[in-house]
């Protein structure tokens, strides 16, 4: 019977940085991923996602006593992955319609040197939700955010009134922590609630940056029993008369291994006790196949007088572990 006697057992031993960028669009517009396979979970290393758009303020008002414009209050948006304040703007001007053509929406934007501006959708005779398309909003330039709309249809100068202002997120406005989404370290990606407004220049969702730290591993000497985090489940019942209702549950079990220790003072392994870490399990170390997971490190040690230092580790897993082929 084969046995994990030629196994070896790695541990995330150091990061390496990959800096701020565009994470790419798997092409369901909903999931995006880096060029890191893993993102380090460590305290100091773990990600930071930065979707462009909205963050506070930026509050759009029509102009006292002042046709055709628009004020909008000071607001921070997320922009190619930094946080960037922008000043409240007063007597923005806008464009309305011309002849028969009455409906046209006006999209106010904020591009990465903090300019607010303003782009003009075509005109036509009712409003569409269809991107470019006569009585449509513009598309955004992808590293802009869209701030806002302003739908208009009278083609006579005239105050702005708040029934012609929209800010609905995911509609007429960008936020950055809208839809909400969730990030897997297993996998090295994000994904989103909901796909992505195809809403920028290209048919184009908005940009997603991050900047993310890939493990780097080195095994973990002698070490031995390892068992991974995986769930379980189990069945109870109830008895009522005449039979019994069944009832499943599912529990993630704690990981653990052993590994003997030099001094189980200044041990590499043990310097990172109460960290989150991967680590990765070759059954056979010859052969592509492996376990990954990530877990909070706990340690009890042992200090026998009369055979060796032993430490048992155990992997307080979010998750359970996942196969990998390669």
């Amino acid at each position: 019977m084969p046995t994990a006697a030629n196994a070896r057992l790695d541990y995330e031993a150091s990061q390496t940085l990959l800096p701020m960028t565009p994470l790419v669009d798997s092409g369901d517009h909903q999931t995006f991923t880096s060029g890191a396979d893993l993102w380090s979970q460590r305290a100091g290393y773990t990600p930071v996602i930065r979707p462009n758009g909205l963050l506070t303020g930026g509050l759009i008002s029509p102009s006292s006593n002042q046709d055709d414009q628009i004020d909008v209050a000071a607001l921070t948006v997320q922009l190619q992955g930094l946080v960037l304040p922008v000043a409240g703007t007063v007597g923005i001007p806008l464009t309305r319609g011309i002849g028969t053509d009455t409906h046209i929406i006006n999209s106010l934007t904020v591009n990465a040197a903090g300019t607010v501006n303003v782009l003009i959708g075509e005109e036509g005779t009712s409003f569409t939700e269809a991107r470019g398309a006569a009585g449509g909003a513009p598309f955004i330039p992808v590293d802009s955010v869209e701030i806002g709309q302003i739908r208009l249809t009278e083609t006579d100068s005239a105050t702005v009134n708040l029934p012609e202002i929209f800010q609905k997120p995911g509609i007429h406005q960008e936020r950055a922590n809208f839809p909400g989404f969730t990030a897997n370290p297993l996998l090295g990606e994000l994904t989103f609630v909901a796909p992505l407004p195809l809403s920028h220049v290209g048919g184009l969702p908005k940009a997603i940056y991050a900047e993310v730290y890939e493990p780097e591993f080195a095994e973990v000497d002698l070490a031995s029993s390892f068992v991974p985090p995986e769930t379980t489940h189990s069945v109870s019942s109830t008895q009522v008369y005449g039979r019994a209702v069944g009832a499943s549950s599912s529990s993630l079990n704690q990981g653990s291994f052993k590994a003997l220790l030099e001094d189980g003072v200044t041990d590499p392994l043990v310097l990172l006790k109460n960290e989150v870490l991967f680590f990765r399990f070759y059954p056979d170390q010859n052969k592509s196949a492996h376990l990954l997971c990530f877990g909070t490190l706990g340690l009890a040690r042992q200090f026998p007088a009369d055979n060796h230092i032993e430490g048992s580790f155990t992997v307080s897993a979010p998750y359970a572990a996942v196969e990998r082929e390669s």
